[in-house]
């Protein structure tokens, strides 16, 4: 038991360096991390499928346009958005006895010492109180609480959060609030002006601006799926999940890091289009979760060497390394070695672009994809399947209770692929799902389930997916679940008696 302690608190710890690296340049979230990261900064994202159509909000899709001579003063336009703009601040979850996050936020066992407090920024994007922000600002909070700039203050719920984008949607109970016009963000131009609104270092609600520097910026190591607006209107931290607006008032964007050696500003802050947020948030209030397109691939990039290898004229496509068997691409006849040259009709440049348009394909979608092989073009129809994500068996609220009081509590897990596989080490023949967490005091972790271990069965029924997992936990009778667990190497039988969770 005090084996598997230590290797979660490893885990945990090797994780949580990572996350205050990054989050040292991100615009604070949490807002007590000011130490100076020596490489460049990092944070955000982009993804998924159209807006569903169940979710009405304000969209202006003009292109903006605007005489710079013809103005001499922003107020106007500020005055329409900052009432639209809120502030977040949020109670953190318990630190729990890891001894790094007692040291790093000065906390010791027993004390009265109130738990750490992180600061963001939201835009109402809904008259009935839908908040748009990142999902760094609100996540591991226990509380989170909403200040209106007219100085009303409502306790939040969060609606969802979506780390692959860092968007998160929070609901406050109120009628008739001020909200922003979302803008079409496809047609922002590097030249416009845009104004940054949002709560940096808690002084109070602050508007800066600037220009659009970039658009589509992206391989930035910050998040999975990367398509941001960059512009050199000053951001900070406590800057998070604040509003970017033209010059007309309207969003289009959520601000989310900024590149930085300091820590502070320094002119390259980026921000969420406003398309791929209302994107999110409509499947989040709807689904709970955001549905992404998967081919079940592995990409190499392409270069000039390759590119004359493969004899193509450009420099444009990727190749794939990898295939999932009966995944989508491997039905559709992709094979190893293949170059993507063209997806749903539109050039490929290189593998984030493909992975940005693949995600954003609504799952069961037909599409066609354009491979070079063998000196010749072919032209593959692929049905896109859904990405695997991970799942909670049983999920709690914020405030700690069950939301599904099903079994396994406190184990989360995620689908085998074959990017999982390799990064764990996972042979092709072993089936199941993958432990990613298993919290120390659980019955699970009482029965030996460790994180690295793959659930192949639960009480006879063999799982392919996450999904097939939460199933037949919902199905068990009583508190006993039998399961047959893959670790290094070998299988062995667990029983898990959630009666003796502590």
């Amino acid at each position: 038991m005090s084996s598997n302690r230590e290797i979660t608190r490893e885990v945990r710890r090797a994780t949580a360096i990572s996350t205050l690296m990054r989050f040292a340049v991100v615009l604070g979230g949490c807002g007590l991390l000011t130490a100076t990261v020596p490489a460049p900064g990092q944070r955000a994202n982009a993804q998924p499928q159209p807006p569903d159509e169940g979710i009405k909000l304000p969209v202006d899709e003009t292109p903006a346009q605007f005489n710079v001579a013809s103005r001499e003063s922003f107020a106007p336009v500020v005055k329409k958005v900052a009432p639209a703009v809120v502030k977040v601040v949020t109670a953190l979850s318990d630190l729990g006895d890891d001894p790094f996050w007692r040291y790093f936020f000065g906390q010791t066992r027993g004390s009265n010492r109130p738990q750490p407090h992180g600061l963001g920024s939201g835009v109402i994007v809904t008259e009935d109180g839908y908040i748009l922000t990142n999902n760094h600002v609100v996540d591991g909070a226990k509380e989170v609480e909403v200040t209106l700039p007219d100085g009303r203050q409502f306790k939040a719920k969060v609606v969802g959060r979506d780390s692959q984008s860092d968007i998160a949607v929070l609901k406050i109970d109120a009628k008739r609030l001020p909200v922003l016009t979302l803008a079409d963000s496809q047609k922002v131009q590097v030249g416009d002006l845009v104004l940054a609104i949002g709560n940096p270092f808690g002084v109070g609600q602050t508007v800066t601006h600037g220009i659009v520097s970039a658009t589509d910026r992206g391989g930035m190591g910050i998040e999975d799926y990367e398509s941001f607006i960059q512009t050199d209107a000053p951001i900070n931290p406590g800057n998070s999940g604040g509003a970017l607006v033209d010059t007309h008032g309207q969003l289009i964007g959520i601000n989310t890091a900024i590149l930085s050696r300091s820590g502070g500003n320094q002119g390259i802050g980026f921000a969420i289009p406003s398309d791929l947020a209302r994107s999110v948030m409509t499947s989040l209030i709807k689904y709970g979760r955001v549905s992404r397109g998967y081919l079940g691939i592995k990409l190499e990039e392409l270069t000039p060497e390759s590119a004359v290898e493969f004899k193509l004229k450009q420099v444009k496509g990727v190749i794939v390394s990898d295939v999932v068997t009966k995944g989508p691409a491997d039905n559709a006849g992709i094979k190893v070695g293949d170059v993507i040259t063209r997806y749903n009709g539109q050039p490929v440049s290189d593998g984030r672009q493909l992975r940005l348009s693949v995600a954003e394909t609504k799952p069961g979608q037909i599409v066609p994809v354009e491979v070079a092989r063998d000196n010749s073009t072919k032209m593959l129809q692929v049905t896109v399947g859904e990405l695997p994500r991970s799942d909670r068996l049983a999920k709690r609220d914020q405030s700690g209770d069950e939301q599904n009081p099903g079994k396994l509590s406190g184990v989360i897990i995620c689908d085998l692929d074959i990017l999982t596989r390799n990064e764990v080490h996972i042979p092709l023949n072993v089936r199941g799902v993958l432990v990613v967490e298993v919290q120390p005091d659980s019955a699970a972790a009482a029965a030996g389930l460790q994180p690295g271990d793959v659930i192949q069965s639960i009480n006879g029924q063999s799982l392919k997916s996450a999904h097939d997992a939460a199933r037949a936990t919902a199905e068990a009778k009583g508190n006993r679940l039998e399961l047959r667990v893959w670790s290094k190497g070998d299988s062995r039988s667990l029983v898990v008696d959630e009666s003796k969770s502590r």
